[in-house]
């Protein structure tokens, strides 16, 4: 029987720069062939489209396979095992399967998914890996109130976690074999510490096991992120989470659009009135495309919060649509109309 292939599913929040590592493992790991599997909320496909322009011998553009019908741990049986059967289908197999899962997703019942028969013979969890915006941690981003929330957790192991935001976090931490710190660059010493005593108290149980590596841009070397040989499928139990006594999980607290926008006349006027709209509506996320007139390449954007980072990807193609579009993912009860108004004002 042929050795299993082994998969490292990376996991995180939103805008942590999952895309921006996977880049950078593709430009590393020279020696051996990858394939992507990308999961991502809403139907514009920013991150597969930024992979694709890699062009990374090892790792052919029909190795990158883009799902966004949903959570992959929601929908294993009608996108992900077709997926992967797809990818072991090819002349040449991939050495070594990379998942990038959405933001909101949580790690253990992908996890799971292992299980299923049409998988496990053929595959292994190489490692899960949580990749954490340094920034965003040290500002308390997955609480109402962080230290209140410190303190009362301190006081009390049981109690009960009412903020959707820090859970995903904290399952994600719960699963992980190794955590990424990204973005230290923006981090003074005392943030950093504050980031690392946040990652430590949302890994609970593993605090003591779980390695965390820094970063910046997402600059991690291929041979520190694969090859951990974890076989997380057979450490489930390992691995505690908010939801291990729920069959099934969703994300009603969330919800995406897509919005589409006019042709620009000025980036920088464009991503300031982006970071003004996320702000007033407390938005997530804005990521996704636009058209900067007179530009003979597109413009991409991502942003988490008010944060926001721009450049121009690529030229358009011959015959492409100059199309701007953009995915908004916010917490449940965004003012769609509103931000529609803000962004693509008529």
């Amino acid at each position: 029987m042929s050795a299993k292939i082994p998969v490292t599913i990376v996991t995180g929040f939103l805008g942590v720069g999952k895309t921006t590592l996977i880049r950078h493992v593709l430009e590393t790991a020279k020696d051996r062939r990858l394939a992507l599997v990308i999961n991502e909320f809403g139907d514009v496909g920013v991150d597969g489209d930024i992979l694709r322009a890699c062009g990374v011998e090892n790792c052919p553009e029909e190795n990158i396979v883009e799902l966004a019908n949903g959570c992959l741990c929601c929908t294993v049986a009608d996108d992900f095992i077709p997926a992967i059967e797809a990818l072991l289908a090819h002349e040449k197999r991939p050495d070594h399967i990379i998942i990038e899962t959405s933001g909101l997703a949580l790690p253990k019942p992908l996890v799971k998914a292992f299980d299923w028969p049409a998988i496990r013979s053929k595959l292994t969890v190489d490692g899960v890996i949580a990749v954490i915006d340094g920034k965003a941690v040290a500002e308390g981003r997955f609480a109402d109130n962080a230290e209140a929330v410190a303190n009362e957790r301190a006081q009390d192991g049981a109690i009960d976690h009412d903020n959707p935001l820090e859970e995903v976090f904290e399952d994600q931490l719960a699963c992980a074999d190794l955590v990424i710190l990204n973005k230290t660059d923006l981090l003074g010493d005392a943030e950093d510490a504050l980031a690392m005593t946040r990652i430590r108290a949302g890994a609970g149980a593993r605090s003591g096991a779980l390695k965390v590596v820094r970063a910046r841009a997402g600059k991690v070397d291929a041979r520190v992120l694969l090859g951990l040989a974890a076989a997380a499928e057979d450490d489930l139990a390992n691995r505690p989470t908010h939801h291990d006594t729920e069959e099934d999980h969703d994300h009603e607290d969330f919800e995406s659009f897509v919005v589409d926008i006019p042709a620009a006349s000025d980036a920088a006027a464009l991503v300031a009135r982006l970071a003004d709209t996320a702000g007033a509506h407390d938005i997530l996320r804005i990521k996704g495309f636009v058209d900067i007139a007179g530009k003979p390449m597109r413009l991409l954007v991502q942003g988490v919060g008010s944060r926001f980072q721009h450049h121009f990807d690529r030229p358009w193609r011959s015959g492409e649509e100059r199309r701007g579009r953009l995915v908004v993912i916010g917490e449940k009860g965004l003012d769609r109309a509103a931000i529609i108004a803000a962004l693509a004002p008529g």
